[in-house]
């Protein structure tokens, strides 16, 4: 568990508060036999510091008069969050009754009694609202413990300038990608092919899924006990990861880059092609930041067969999750049945470019006009990181550092393979946080 810095426990300690004064307040409405509104607290994460989370819950309580939503800001670092609601909800705290939470958190929660079992409480017909994918990553063993909220994925974003200048077209097959970069890189138009996140760090997981799903390979078996991660398909899909450096396509350094890097590189133009999250879009398209504004095109990822395009995007973003202590479960609801329904997921989507994870608002057409990363969505194969077992932060470490060895040239890439499974196989048989 990370140790909470500073600003996380000022954290803790205001939910602390928050707790004490809901417990206050429903021991004397229930004391009163008073029916005014019921309190509930949301412990979210800024989403982009536009604003979101407010105009969500003021437009929540205008639907809903005897509801009151509170507030609180989590930390910004995931892992940070992850351990100042592991403690405050481990604790027995009635509050925050309900909370934001990675898409990877379920069978962490689930396992240790940090999240309410949402299937007795929704019916099934509920969870079809949700983009294909989704509710899969939210489950374990077969209960879904997160009610998908905003989603993210991974894109090609590419410099559609260039390419127009040399006649090329945007890649479908990985193949095409490196052949389009090496021309651009040979006729001197840009510096670098194609910049992504190679660092040794959770990005990286995100990265390896897109090219080892498409290329075949899995990380661990149907029941989630044994590694698989150690195949042929994985391995073709880490020797063209590993080609893409040693080509000169990408970068050596690539192998450092995490999002902010390969985003600074590609707004710099000094590159061609960039994978990386939705945000992306308005990021090159910043004039304040980027050298590179409106000559951005976005795509969904490549594929090693064209015959089966689109690629692999990996499922990021946000889930709601219930506190299994909380005295208003029925509030909760209602507050999750909101937030995921078509009015909120419209407002999310075209008043702050978040990606929504209810179907009919993606496939929406006045939704994806608003711009292209939201006209795209609905057309990319979503695959789920392994998250299906709670040990999966000590499988995703075992994952990003082998594969960061075996992109660094330090680790053979048959060796980095099998290594990973041998510790993820460890991982597994701890069954640790």
């Amino acid at each position: 568990m990370a140790t909470l810095t500073g600003a996380s426990l000022a954290a803790v300690s205001t939910l602390g508060l928050a707790g004490c004064g809901q417990n206050t307040t429903s021991s004397s409405q229930s004391s009163s036999g008073s029916s005014g509104p019921v309190t509930i607290t949301w412990w979210a994460s800024p989403i982009a510091n536009v604003g979101i989370r407010n105009t969500l819950i003021s437009l929540f309580e205008k639907t809903h008069p005897n509801i009151r939503v509170k507030l609180v800001s989590a930390p910004t670092n995931t892992d940070t969050n992850r351990a100042a609601l592991t403690t405050e909800i481990s604790s027995g705290s009635t509050t925050p009754d309900i909370y934001m939470g990675d898409v990877v958190w379920p069978a962490q929660f689930a396992s240790a009694h940090l999240a309410l079992d949402l299937s007795h409480y929704l019916p099934q017909s509920f969870w079809n609202r949700f983009a294909p994918g989704l509710v899969k990553g939210a489950t374990y063993h077969d209960q879904v413990y997160g009610a998908p909220f905003f989603m993210d994925a991974g894109f090609l974003y590419y410099r559609k300038d260039l390419l127009e200048q040399a006649h090329l077209p945007v890649p479908k097959t990985w193949n095409q990608l490196v052949q389009d970069a090496e021309t651009l890189q040979k006729d001197g138009l840009v510096k670098y092919g194609f910049v992504w996140e190679g660092n040794a760090y959770e990005g990286l997981t995100c990265n390896w899924m897109e090219y080892m799903t498409d290329a075949g390979g899995t990380i661990l078996n149907a029941s989630g006990t044994k590694a698989t991660i150690d195949s042929t398909n994985s391995l073709r899909a880490l020797n063209f990861m590993r080609s893409l450096i040693t080509s000169g396509v990408s970068p050596a350094a690539v192998t450092t880059f995490e999002e902010p890097q390969a985003m600074a590189v590609f707004n710099a133009g000094q590159a061609a092609f960039l994978r990386n999250w939705d945000y992306a879009w308005a990021n090159s398209n910043d004039p304040t930041d980027s050298k590179v504004v409106g000559k951005v095109g976005v795509a969904p990822l490549p594929t090693f067969s064209a015959a089966n395009y689109p690629g692999y995007s990996n499922i990021g973003g946000w889930n709601i999750y219930v506190n299994p202590h909380s005295q208003h479960i029925s509030q909760d609801i209602k507050f999750i049945q909101w937030i995921t329904g078509t009015q909120a997921q419209t407002i999310l989507a075209t008043r702050f470019s978040e990606i929504p994870t209810n179907y009919a608002v993606q496939k929406n057409p006045s939704v994806r006009a608003v711009n292209p990363v939201l006209a795209t969505v609905s057309e990319v194969r979503l695959i789920a990181r392994p998250a299906q077992t709670p040990a999966y932060p000590n499988v995703s470490q075992a994952i990003y550092s082998n594969i960061n060895a075996a992109l660094n040239g330090s680790l053979a890439p048959a060796a980095a393979l099998q290594q990973a499974a041998t510790q993820i196989n460890q991982a597994l048989s701890q069954n640790s946080l």
